[in-house]
């Protein structure tokens, strides 16, 4: 599974848990429709649902006017997915996880949200490289 396609899977699986509160492998198992898991796209989500409450910390200081449990699923999902490989994912270059995220955005989000999930981890990516 290529990289892009891993992460596409892990946002739906994780929106899956954040929206119907089911088990992380009863959604991963749904998010992948019968097609093989991916060792990359598994501790994406579940490196994020391990350190949810953390990444939230990382992600409301850049919410302007916005509370994490106000913003949509999916733009939620994104910015904690991304957040945790910025901050355990160090192989990545934090370039690609941007871009990646601003596409996984523009493909899932609504006509803002790849401006705003590319502000609030462009701020995140400067913090965690301070």
């Amino acid at each position: 599974m290529k990289r892009r396609t891993a992460r596409e899977t892990a946002l739906q699986a994780l929106f899956q848990v954040d929206v119907s509160e089911i088990e992380p492998n009863e959604a991963i198992q749904h998010a992948l429709d019968g097609k093989d898991s991916d060792e990359f796209m598994e501790k994406l989500v579940y490196g994020t649902i391990q350190y949810q409450e953390e990444l939230d910390m990382l992600i409301i200081p850049h919410l302007v006017n916005w509370t994490i449990d106000r913003l949509a699923n999916v733009d939620r999902g994104i910015l904690r997915m991304s957040a945790y490989e910025l901050k355990y994912e160090q192989e990545i270059p934090s370039s690609v996880t941007l871009d990646e995220a601003i596409e996984l955005a523009k493909k899932f989000g609504d006509d803002q949200s790849s401006k705003f999930v590319n502000g609030v981890l462009s701020n995140i990516k400067n913090d965690l490289e301070k």
